[in-house]
C-alpha cells in the first residue's frame, strides 16, 4: 500500500522515507474541488498515548453535515506504533491508525480536512496530502502550526490571509480563523486548489479557531484517549 513504511524494516531510512514521499507527491493534483455544493464534510485527529518511539495511537473522524455541523458518524481506531517521530515524516506514522478508522465508515464524506498539513511540507507531501492520494479524494490540511515556508505578518481581524511561501513558490495560506488568536496553516491536500483551501476553511470556523470538523475529531479523540488510558 502507498503508505506503508515500517521503521524496523531492513530498507528503512529517512532517505527511503524522503524518497517515497517525493514519488508519492507526484500523484498529488491540485485543481478546483470538483463540486462547489458541499454536503457533508469529515474532519480527522490522531492522538497518542505517551511520547516516544512505542505509543498508543488513537485516530478519529467525525463526519458531519456541512453548515449545520450536525455529526452523522464517528468512527475511531487503536493501534499500537512503532514508527518514531521524525519531523518532516509524520504521515508515516500517523496514516496507518488513520486508514484503520477510515475503513470502518460508512458515509463518503464530499471533502476532508485533516489535522497535518497539505502540500506545506518539506517534499510537498503532508499528512493531508498522503491520505489525499491514498483513498484519492479531496483533502485540505489544517496545521496549527508551521512546518516549513515564510509569510508576512498577517492582520488580527478573523478571515486576513497572507501566502506561505518556500522561496519563490506558494505552497498554503496563513489563515486567522479568529480575532486575535494564533492562526493556522492551510494547504491543499488533493483535489483541491490553494485558494479554495482557505475558503473552505474559513467557512467551517464559527466561534473557535479551529474549523467544527477538526475540533469535533479532536474533542472525540481526546475523549477516546481518556478511557483508554483509564483501562
Amino acid at each position: 500500500m502507498l503508505y506503508q513504511f515500517s521503521s524496523e524494516e531492513d530498507n528503512f531510512s529517512y532517505h527511503n522515507a524522503a524518497e517515497l514521499q517525493k514519488q508519492l507527491a507526484e500523484k498529488v493534483r491540485l485543481n478546483d474541488f470538483y463540486d462547489q455544493d458541499i454536503r457533508i464534510i469529515a474532519g480527522t485527529d490522531v492522538s497518542y498515548s505517551r511520547n516516544g518511539k512505542y505509543s498508543t495511537a488513537v485516530a478519529g473522524i467525525i463526519i458531519m453535515k456541512y453548515g449545520s455541523w450536525e455529526v452523522i458518524e464517528a468512527v475511531y481506531a487503536v493501534k499500537e506504533i512503532s514508527f518514531p517521530y521524525i519531523p518532516g515524516l509524520l504521515s508515516f506514522r500517523e496514516l496507518p491508525v488513520l486508514l484503520d478508522a477510515y475503513d470502518k465508515m460508512k458515509t463518503k464524506p464530499d471533502i476532508w480536512l485533516v489535522d497535518g498539513a497539505g502540500i506545506a511540507h518539506p517534499r510537498r507531501l503532508g499528512l493531508a496530502s498522503h491520505f489525499g492520494v491514498t483513498i484519492d479524494r479531496p483533502t485540505i490540511g489544517v496545521a496549527k502550526s508551521r512546518l516549513t515556508g515564510h509569510h508576512m505578518d498577517l492582520y488580527l481581524e478573523k478571515g486576513s490571509t497572507v501566502p506561505l511561501r518556500d522561496r519563490a513558490e506558494v505552497i498554503g495560506t496563513v489563515l486567522r480563523s479568529r480575532t486575535n488568536v494564533r492562526p493556522l496553516y492551510i494547504s491543499p491536500g488533493h483535489l483541491v486548489s490553494l485558494e479554495q483551501a482557505s475558503e473552505i476553511v474559513l467557512s467551517c470556523c464559527t466561534r473557535y479557531r479551529l474549523p467544527e470538523p477538526i475540533r469535533a475529531a479532536h474533542n472525540f479523540v481526546t475523549r477516546l484517549k481518556a478511557k483508554i488510558l483509564m483501562q
